[in-house]
């Protein structure tokens, strides 16, 4: 397994994350556990405020916080000086709920209620990212009433499509998101936006793709951002202030997956910028980008106690832990690949090649179908890395499972920021109808 951040193997042959030993915060916090190397994420966080600081471009680095949304890590965000990129009214609240300041808040999402928007405009967010002419009309009605300006940048499709998942390609023509350009339908919502007495057009945003490792899509989008913002001056007059080309960034999941550094994402996409724009005389915008995996994904380690051993002769073996696709979906969802190790046992050799099995009722609830690991016991402690990103955002209760709880790891000291659910909470919310007799 490959060790991020500061996981390292302690003198007793643990995994230690944070300068705490995994064995025993499985013991303190229970399992399924996810912990979070809290120094890595803050290095994350300046490596790309850095690259911008040197690119000599007016920048926002919004954390997309669809990866992870905790309070304790909106105020990590905050501490950093990101802004924070929200897609519900939940993401929202949460973020508010943790003091996070409103003006730093970008609010995505391609079908915005009202009441969200509403919660939104009342909180004074920074900027929406209007997906849609529903949402225009919508968003500039609400402002109205509320005699207020709501400042927005429109997402557009580019015609990009990203080297990943079919599922989280999202830059291409054929998407639910934003105005596509090649219809005319982007140039059009131009209009509208500048026509609507409520609305304040910054700019335009996209995004292409997601866990992307190389940065010619980010390129391409570019060139074609830029061809369609000079369309749109000669159209219309309007110069945007902004371009954000959100996020997507790559992170090392298996061997073999190969991510660039923050810095050269930054660069690849401000010397695109560069050389597009300015060889269209369009001024240079606030470029604003979204990192959210990239920022959280490494960070991030399940901790599993493992349970029953299955072994099927000249088959598979299966070795089954007390979580599975309640914990992460993305094997399910993805078909998404991890590497694993014995958090108790790290120093001795893998011999044998096993196959992950979650605890739900599902043959689909496999975590990791092939993986080299010691000769594997009941009781041992199974780590997964590399799942800060969509793990507890996607952890649900399928069979009446509880979600796990959720700790923050730095120099020694382990923090809870997620309790973990209890059986009470389960039902919290349950009612039975006065017509169905609860019977004793």
């Amino acid at each position: 397994m490959y060790l991020h951040g500061t996981s390292r193997i302690n003198s007793r042959g643990h995994l230690e994350i944070g300068g705490c030993d995994a064995v025993q915060l499985a013991a303190d916090f229970g399992t399924p556990l996810y912990v979070y190397d809290e120094q890595l994420i803050r290095d994350n966080c300046r490596a790309y405020v850095e690259a911008f600081q040197q690119s000599g471009f007016a920048f926002q680095v919004a954390y997309a916080s669809k990866a992870f949304c905790t309070m304790a890590m909106c105020k990590l965000v905050e501490e950093e000086g990101l802004s924070l990129d929200v897609v519900s009214g939940g993401e929202l609240y949460t973020a508010l709920k943790a003091g996070y300041p409103a003006s730093r808040i970008h609010f995505h999402g391609n079908n915005k209620s009202p009441e969200e928007l509403e919660m939104a405009l009342d909180a004074g967010i920074g900027c929406f990212v209007a997906d849609n002419f529903y949402e225009l009309e919508l968003l500039n009605h609400l402002a109205k009433e509320r005699g207020k300006t709501a400042a927005i940048l429109l997402r557009i499709t580019p015609g990009v499509e990203a080297h990943t998942h079919e599922y989280i390609s999202t830059g291409q023509q054929d998407s639910k998101f934003g105005f596509d350009l090649l219809s005319g339908q982007a140039l059009q919502a131009i209009r509208n936006s500048l026509q609507a007495e409520a609305l304040e057009l910054l700019g335009v945003h996209c995004h292409i793709g997601s866990q992307i490792f190389e940065t010619d899509g980010f390129v391409a989008a570019v060139g074609h951002i830029a061809d369609f913002l000079l369309e749109v001056t000669q159209a219309t007059g309007f110069t945007a202030k902004v371009v954000n080309l959100g996020g997507g960034y790559g992170i090392r999941y298996v061997e073999g997956d190969t991510p660039r550094r923050p810095e050269e994402y930054v660069k690849a996409i401000t010397e695109a910028v560069r050389r597009e724009f300015g060889s269209r005389n369009i001024p240079f915008p606030e470029l604003w980008i979204e990192p959210g995996r990239s920022i959280v994904g490494e960070s991030g380690t399940t901790l599993y106690t493992v349970g029953s051993v299955k072994e099927i002769p000249g088959v598979r073996k299966y070795v089954a832990v007390d979580g599975g696709m309640t914990d992460n979906l993305r094997p399910a969802l993805y078909q998404a690949k991890y590497e694993a190790a014995l958090a108790n046992r790290m120093n001795e050799q893998s011999g044998e090649l096993v196959s992950i099995a979650g605890k739900c009722c599902e043959s689909g609830d496999m975590l990791i179908w092939d993986v080299a690991l010691p000769p594997v016991r009941p009781g041992d402690i199974l780590a997964v890395p590399c799942t800060g990103a969509y793990g507890y955002a996607m952890a649900n209760n399928y069979n009446r499972i509880v979600r796990p709880a959720v700790v923050f790891v730095k120099d020694g000291s382990a923090e809870l920021i997620v309790k973990r659910e209890t059986l009470d909470d389960l039902i919290r919310l349950d009612r039975i109808p006065n017509r169905i007799q609860l019977q004793r």
